[in-house]
């Protein structure tokens, strides 16, 4: 777990507090989500204190896509806080496209 500062946007016109938050390691979060896409199940629950899912592909097309298949994909966290995402856009054997919205953290 890493300590760090998050600034709250968007409260106020004239007010953004800054609040104290502990994020998990970014490497047992891969190491977690890893676990679950192994087991290819469908999970929501709470990972380090945090929201997270995980969702098996699927042989069902996306809506809008032209993907021939819905990919596998974890996630956990806010967007606008802290998050992060991983999706097999190449296949359940393949290495995860990542992402990570960290732009309001700030390290104590």
């Amino acid at each position: 777990m890493i300590r760090v500062k998050v600034e709250v946007k968007k409260i106020s016109n004239s007010y953004n507090p800054i609040i104290p938050i502990t994020i998990p390691n970014i490497e047992e979060v891969k190491d977690f989500a890893n676990q679950l896409h192994e087991i290819g199940k469908e999970w929501k629950g709470e990972f380090s204190g945090w929201q997270a899912e995980y969702n098996p592909e699927k042989k069902e097309l996306p809506i809008d896509s032209k993907m021939t298949f819905t990919p596998a994909d974890f996630c956990i966290g806010e967007s606008g806080i802290w998050f992060f995402s991983l999706m097999w856009e190449k296949g359940k054997d393949a290495e995860p496209v990542e992402f990570l919205d960290d732009s309001n953290i700030t390290l104590i």
